[in-house]
């Protein structure tokens, strides 16, 4: 009975959080995006951004997707509304993120790579002033579902400026996964098993 249990609590544990984890309302239905683009349009969004967004919840396939942003964080960024006059581009990034991450971490969205740059672009082709970046992050959302949900938000609204303030420049541009080794299901499916296999070993070994 104890064994039994031993492998059937990790196993409950991963059915949970994979199903927290998982997309499982599907793509955005129509009624979502049209309620959705109504309420931008009532809070002054520009149309140009409604479009984009638009067309993005139009093409929902229902799955997870990386962000990938490529980051120029500004020498000398002007001040704004709401922080300190002379705050550096890192500090308001930092009031940026510090209403991100709730918003983020509760539907199962979160970074996954964060890393400085080293040297300046390598190898580019039709771009003009891509040559130097600061900063790059690749970001895991649950569905699309959540990232308009957490880019809608009112409260976003001011907080935004702090991001623009904080930037020279960035891409930001999302990806759907063909080889996700980091994917947080996979990697807790081993961490289980390999310490629910260490315990059977030591405690039933024959």
């Amino acid at each position: 009975m104890m064994r039994t249990l031993l492998w059937l609590v990790p196993l409950l544990v991963y059915f949970v959080f994979g199903y927290w984890y998982t997309n499982t309302a599907g793509p955005l239905t129509s009624d979502e995006i049209e309620s959705i683009t109504n309420q931008m349009r009532e809070s002054g969004a520009p149309e140009e951004r409604i479009a984009t967004l638009r067309t993005f919840m139009e093409q929902d396939t229902g799955r997870q997707f990386i962000m990938l942003n490529n980051i120029d964080m500004s020498e000398n960024p002007p001040d704004v509304d709401g922080a300190e006059p002379g705050e550096n581009a890192d500090q308001l990034m930092g009031r940026y993120m510090e209403h991100m991450y709730p918003e983020l971490f509760k539907r199962a969205s979160h970074p996954v790579y964060f890393g400085r740059v080293v040297f300046r672009s390598m190898d580019i082709v039709g771009i003009k002033g891509a040559e130097n970046w600061d900063q790059g992050a690749l970001m895991r959302y649950r569905s699309r579902r959540d990232l308009v949900e957490i880019a809608t938000k009112p409260v976003f609204a001011g907080k935004h400026d702090f991001k623009i303030a904080a930037l020279d420049k960035t891409i930001a541009y999302p990806m759907e996964s063909v080889l996700y080794l980091s994917d947080l299901r996979f990697l807790l499916a081993l961490i289980l098993f390999a310490f629910v296999s260490l315990i059977d070993l030591l405690l039933y070994r024959r």
